[in-house]
């Protein structure tokens, strides 16, 4: 088999190389005359406007194929080029020789700026009779604001019903659990009348029903809140190893087992001094912290108070009622001797060490303080150190 090898002659290649040297032809002056360097180049004046319009060369008709009628060839304007414009366009521009801004609006008309078609125009909105009435428009809305503003928030409403916590109804609101009057609220602060017609939805009850509520017998050295002076909160003896093996919870059919998830959100409903034992509430139901510590709870709490000391004359009647502590009159108490040596408090409200002080100010020191009862629910049997679950029948 033979290879051929073509190889260009040297006459076409010659040829190509003037070609190339032609287009790069280095730009000479016009003028071979020394340029005199004293004064400065005179620049080229750009051709007017209108001249140039008159050297712009005519465009060529062009042919193309008429798809859209009768597929035949026709001669037809092409589009004209930015600097070749059309020979009517030319005329025009030739004969005004200038763009002023009147020129344009004539040849333009007022198509530019149309009519709005949306936002207020669209809604009948009339900027001279808002004008007019600016002033009555404001009063009006300063005027709703102001009984907007006078009714309750819904997360109110729903905890003075009894509903839950303010906590959960602002949690429900967010996850679109309530309805108002029919209306889902999903938004946190709306304002309501008060005797609205609210619904829970079940997933708010489903979530409420998995919340716990302990009794525990609290024992000396331990703080009902957060831990202060080296001492820790009652909290940390919520575990299964100090669960009341009698909790009636664990021999149920299907018992409630003890998780870590129980101790989130678990705080005491209700203070009880280091140096006090007896019965202490801890909860994640917002109802039942409302219920015991609320503003206008009437929960009674019962005490039994060991002390020393010698009585005051009518000492035992202003226990009952007229103290006063902080300038403020306590509510009226139910305290009679137990026995020689011990006192029985029922108290509708909880002052920070208030017995204590309450016996001091009628010459009693106290010695030993413990709580046997809150509400409806007793301490009963329940081993100091230990606790129990709150069983789903019992209501403070």
């Amino acid at each position: 088999m033979t290879t051929l090898k073509i190889s260009k002659k040297p006459a076409d290649t010659r040829a190509e190389d003037l070609a190339h040297n032609a287009k790069k032809t280095p730009a000479r002056r016009s003028s071979l005359l020394p340029r005199d360097r004293s004064k400065p180049p005179v620049k080229s004046q750009p051709a007017s406007h209108s001249e140039q319009l008159r050297q712009a060369p005519k465009a060529e008709p062009q042919r193309q194929r008429n798809h859209k009628h009768d597929g035949q060839l026709h001669e037809t304007q092409s589009t004209p080029d930015s600097r070749a414009p059309a020979s009517r366009n030319i005329q025009v521009d030739a004969r005004r020789n200038d763009f002023t801004s009147r020129d344009r609006a004539d040849r333009e008309g007022n198509y530019r700026n149309p009519p709005r078609r949306g936002g207020k125009a669209r809604d009948g909105f009339v900027a001279s009779e808002f004008d007019k009435n600016r002033s009555n428009k404001a009063n009006f809305a300063a005027k709703a604001t102001a009984t907007q503003s006078e009714l309750p928030r819904l997360s109110k409403v729903m905890a003075d019903r009894g509903l839950c916590s303010r906590r959960e109804a602002d949690e429900w609101i967010a996850n679109g659990w309530v309805k108002v009057n029919g209306e889902i609220i999903d938004t946190l602060g709306t304002r309501i009348a008060p005797d609205a017609e609210i619904i829970i939805s079940s997933y708010a009850h489903e979530t409420q029903t998995e919340k716990v509520t302990i009794i525990l017998h609290k024992p000396v050295g331990y703080v009902s809140g957060q831990a202060e002076d080296g001492y820790e909160p009652a909290v940390v003896l919520v575990n299964p190893d100090n669960q009341w093996p009698d909790d009636p919870e664990l021999h149920k059919h299907h018992p409630k087992q003890f998780h870590r998830g129980m101790l989130r959100g678990l705080a005491p409903a209700g203070r009880l001094d280091i140096d006090s034992t007896g019965m202490l509430v801890l909860t994640q139901d917002g109802r039942v912290a409302r219920q015991l510590i609320g503003e206008d709870s009437t929960i009674e709490k019962e005490y039994l108070v060991r002390v020393t000391g010698e009585l005051s004359e009518n000492g035992l009647k202003l226990l009952n009622y007229g103290l006063s502590l902080d300038g403020e009159k306590l509510k009226p108490a139910k305290v009679s001797w137990q026995n020689e040596d011990q006192l029985r408090f029922v108290l509708r409200e909880g002052k920070k060490r208030q017995i204590r002080r309450m016996c001091e100010l009628v010459g009693l020191h106290v010695v030993g303080l413990k709580r046997i009862r809150i509400g409806s629910i007793t301490l009963g049997k329940l081993p100091v150190g230990q606790w129990r679950y709150l069983r789903p029948e019992e209501r403070f």
